[in-house]
């Protein structure tokens, strides 16, 4: 088995539950209890391993051989997943749908016709009010191979039920995969090139916009259609800067499902990244006063066994809830104390198990090492934003690798490292040549940093001093005020100018709002 699905196994065994271990071991040991199966034996001790060891697995169980590794390890995984899909398959109505299929062409191949049309029509009612539509004219396409090829004595009337109702779904399914192709096109717009630094930028994401959204009555709409284009209007609006539509339409999208129940249940996921776009709307307004009930809210919700019920979820939870976590921390610049909020972060982003991607992590980087910079250890925020700088993502998030690298710069500062910061002044400036991605703001800090090592000490503070005025009037520039979310260089200027923790400079800046 090569090497990517051997870990693939791994990652699979590692995110079991206990409840799940316990159903694959009840699902395995149905037939024949106690008995002795080598799969089992390597499922077992790959559970109890940290870190995979084959040479340790061959010498626990000295019957396997390792020309049989290969095809065991495939059959593990494979009784794994077969084991899940029981175990979930009536917490899932789409899976309880695409069983009912599957019977269906089980009778249907042994000729009892009617009641493969019986268990059909079953599970196209499922799958139409579960407004799954795709499904579920892959059931009206068996329907309809059926009728035509048999007598089942229900052909009168059914030829033109079975035309139109199959026309009307691939009408929702044509305005679905416009929607959604819509929305994803715009998420990874976001994705790529981050939020909008200019007026060009401006009418490019516009023009994009406007000329790639769908012709759509919204009173016309059922509830995936209407989610999937509220998710655009949260993707454009975040990409503009526009924060109050930002937070218009995630709260748009968070209210369809407190409207629909059953929806907030069957696609947690879903609606728990609408209350994350929410308070990340209410984070860019500074608005804290909205911000901490809908937090609390949020952490409240990890009680709630219905909702958080598998380990996708709880890992969706614990992703959101941190980020919003450290963002309270940068609302309120308790910023001591937020050290002591990241070391279990710290600790979750080592051992990775939830298998996060690479922009949440780049992110979380980026955010632990603010708050080691608002806290005053320099060297902390180095070691997080090294794990950013030592490495070049081209599609991920360039404006958090911006900002790592001029965050970096300062933090040398900090510590005195003046030929440091001399050296990676010029790495730091072909890197924003590379990136295209160097606004306003970023050229007056940059600037600034590359005139330090010819300073005397005695004019320090009078730069510091333009420095800040320069930023202050940049603040109100609407593309250009999205960096002092990212940094606070005007609190730390600030500091540096009264003699004073970045903490006290945050918190004096706060109290003036």
């Amino acid at each position: 088995m090569p090497s990517q699905q051997t870990d693939h196994l791994i990652q699979l065994i590692k995110s079991l539950t206990k409840g799940e271990k316990r159903s694959f071991r009840l699902f395995v040991n149905r037939d024949n209890p106690g008995g002795n199966k080598l799969f089992m034996k390597v499922f077992d001790v790959m559970s109890s391993q940290g870190i995979y060891n084959e040479d340790a697995l061959f010498r626990k169980i000295p019957d396997l051989k390792k020309s049989q590794l290969s095809n065991i390890k495939a059959h593990l995984y494979k009784q794994i997943l077969i084991s899940l899909r029981i175990h979930y398959r009536n917490a899932d109505q789409d899976i309880i749908i695409r069983e009912q299929l599957d019977y269906a062409r089980v009778l249907y191949s042994k000729g009892l016709y009617k009641q493969s049309l019986d268990l059909l029509e079953k599970a196209k009612k499922g799958a139409l009010g579960n407004q799954n539509y795709s499904l579920a004219l892959n059931i009206i396409n068996f329907e309809r191979h059926i009728e035509a090829q048999h007598i089942t004595g229900s052909m009168s009337g059914k030829a033109t039920e079975i035309k139109e109702l199959s026309e009307e779904i691939v009408k929702k399914i044509s305005i679905q995969n416009d929607l959604s192709n819509f929305s994803l096109s715009l998420y990874g717009f976001y994705l790529r090139y981050g939020y909008v630094k200019d007026q060009k930028d401006y009418r490019f994401v516009k023009e994009y916009f406007d000329a790639n959204h769908p012709s759509v009555e919204i009173i016309k709409l059922e509830f995936y259609e209407k989610l999937v284009l509220f998710q655009s209007y949260v993707w454009y609006y975040n990409m503009i800067q526009d924060f109050p539509n930002y937070f218009r339409y995630a709260h748009n999208w968070v209210q369809l499902f407190e409207e629909n129940e059953e929806k907030k249940y069957s696609d947690a996921a879903i609606y728990l990244k609408g209350i994350h776009n929410q308070l990340n709307a209410l984070f860019m307004l500074q608005r804290h006063d909205k911000f901490l009930p809908l937090l609390v809210k949020l952490q409240e919700l990890k009680q709630n066994d219905k909702l958080i019920r598998n380990h996708n979820l709880e890992s969706l939870w614990t992703l959101i809830s941190y980020l919003h976590g450290i963002n309270d921390i940068y609302l309120t610049a308790d910023y001591h104390k937020g050290v002591v909020y990241i070391s279990s972060l710290e600790s979750l982003l080592e051992s990775n198990i939830y298998n996060w991607d690479l922009n949440r992590i780049i992110v979380f980087y980026y955010k632990i090492a603010c708050v080691y910079f608002g806290a005053d250890d320099w060297e902390r925020t180095i070691f997080y934003l090294n794990k950013i700088t030592n490495n070049y993502y081209p599609d991920f998030r360039g404006d958090i690798q911006c900002f790592a690298r001029i965050l970096n710069l300062i933090a040398h500062f900090e510590l005195g490292n003046d030929l440091l910061v001399s050296y990676q002044v010029k790495s730091v400036y072909r890197f924003f040549i590379k990136m295209e991605d160097m606004g306003e703001v970023q050229k007056e800090i940059f600037a600034f940093i590359k005139r330090i090592p010819r300073m005397q000490q005695q004019d320090l503070m009078k730069e510091f001093k333009i420095l800040k005025n320069k930023l202050i009037v940049l603040r109100d520039d609407p593309y250009e005020r999205r960096p002092f979310l990212y940094l606070d260089i005007i609190s730390w200027l600030e500091a540096k100018i009264q003699g004073i923790t970045m903490q006290e400079a945050i918190k004096e800046s706060i109290s003036k709002k």
